[in-house]
Parts: structure tokens; sequence; C-alpha cells
């Protein structure tokens, strides 16, 4: 059980590096498990490993053009754009901008340069920006809802895709090898001996058969110096490049 690879070996872990089963910890499961949620959470916020960068696949229902906006699954951290609705350059028929341009100005690329090909399709990209622009999408995690701002009757139809490029958080039942992370151990470690601190700082100066006197305050504030270490570690060496991300 060296190397945690189960929620369950992640917290037997952190129990045995605060010293159990040789000393008691004065937690409670519960407790443990509310701490492992937190820990999770503030690795999938701000850790580049706590998320992955992705493309979701959404084919347009009746009830998206119905609601106005497309549900999404609760384990998108957040969306950073959706690929072009209906774009100029796209090839789904046969009088589109890139068709006619292969058609008549490049019917062989090997006895003709691909410069202008490159140059024209920016062109047509500027102008469509220009003319069109690009849809603009509002979304937030907590409600699981995208809002695309556009003409649902008219600028989509049922069954349509839509791409949408986004952020999704790590499941570690799928990826197990999130329960090694390093700085993931470390601090739902520090979160636990904060834990306990917590409750042995109701009986502080209790003086146990033997001499021994519990000492929560001190267990506290270690581990509140460890907690800000970590999350320190985490802004300036772990956290991604800012994206210009919704949600």
């Amino acid at each position: 059980m060296a190397t945690p690879t189960t929620r369950e070996q992640h917290k037997q872990y952190c129990l045995r590096s605060l010293g159990s089963p040789v000393i008691d910890i004065n937690v409670d499961d519960e407790q443990l498990e509310d701490r492992i949620d937190e820990s999770l959470q503030y690795f999938r916020d701000y850790h580049y490993d706590g998320t992955e960068h992705v493309y979701l696949k959404h084919q347009i229902t009746s009830s998206d053009k119905t609601n106005e906006y497309i549900a999404i699954n609760n384990n998108i951290q957040g969306i950073t754009r959706l690929f072009n609705i209906g774009n100029s350059n796209s090839s789904s028929n046969l009088f589109n901008v890139r068709y006619q341009i292969h058609l008549n100005d490049l019917f062989d690329f090997s006895s003709a340069t691909a410069a202008p090909y490159i140059n024209a399709m920016r062109h047509v990209e500027t102008l469509e920006e220009i003319f069109v622009g690009k849809k603009p999408i509002r979304f937030n995690r907590h409600t699981d809802k995208l809002y695309i701002d556009m003409d649902w009757a008219n600028d989509v139809a049922v069954d349509d895709y839509i791409i949408i490029d986004c952020y999704r958080t790590i499941d570690g039942d799928t990826y197990s090898d999130v329960w090694n992370d390093r700085w993931l151990l470390r601090y739902s470690t520090a979160l636990f001996k904060r834990q306990w601190g917590l409750n042995l700082s109701k009986f502080a100066g209790v003086q146990l058969p033997g001499g021994i006197t519990l000492d929560g305050p001190r267990i506290l504030q270690e581990a509140t110096e460890e907690i800000n270490r970590l999350e320190e570690a985490m802004i300036t060496s772990f956290s991604p490049l800012v994206h210009d991300m919704t949600g």
C-alpha cells in the first residue's frame, strides 16, 4: 500500500504519515472524508494535473433549442471557446469558399505553392471575424449550463454538432494515479493534522495517565503553517498558465 491507488489507500497513507497506528489520531472518519473532498477540490481548482484539456462533441437536440442552453456535465471545470458554428470555411457543401479555392486556384498542390491558399484562408477568416464574429458564451460550473448567445431558431438545427473547447476534472476512480500525487498526499495529510489539532484544542492542557498532556494548539499551528506553505507552492509552482476560460 506504499503507492495509493484508491481513496481509502490515500486516506490510510495520510494517517500513517501522522503516526497511526502508533499514535491515536483523534479524527472521526467522516471528518477525514470531508478533508479529502476539500483537498481534491483545491487540487482540481489550481493544480495543472487536476484537469485535462478536452474537446466535447455535443449534438443539438430539440430541448437545447427550446431551452437555448446546453446542459454540461458537472465534471467540466471551465470552457474556453466554441468551434465556429456554420462558418464559411466549413466543407459541408459544394459551394463553400474553401472548396471553390481548391477547385479554381489549387487544382494540384504538387504544381503550385500553398502560400496563396494559406493567405486566402487567413483573409476569409479575417472577414468572417469582422462581419460575423464569434458566438458569445456564458457558463458557470455551479449551474452546469452553457448559454450561447445566438439565434437558436436559425443558426443551428436539431442533430447539428457543436464542438466545445474545455477543461475537465481528473476522476480518481478512472485515473488511480491521482491518489499518489505528491502534493495531494501532503495537502491531505496537512488537512487531517489541522482537523486533529482542532479536535484536541477543545481539551488543551488536559493531562492523561502517564503524565502526557494534550497539546492541540501546537498541532493546529504546525498544520496551519504546512497548509500555507503548500498553498503558496501550488500558486507559484503547480498552477497552469491563466486561460481565457469561462466557468
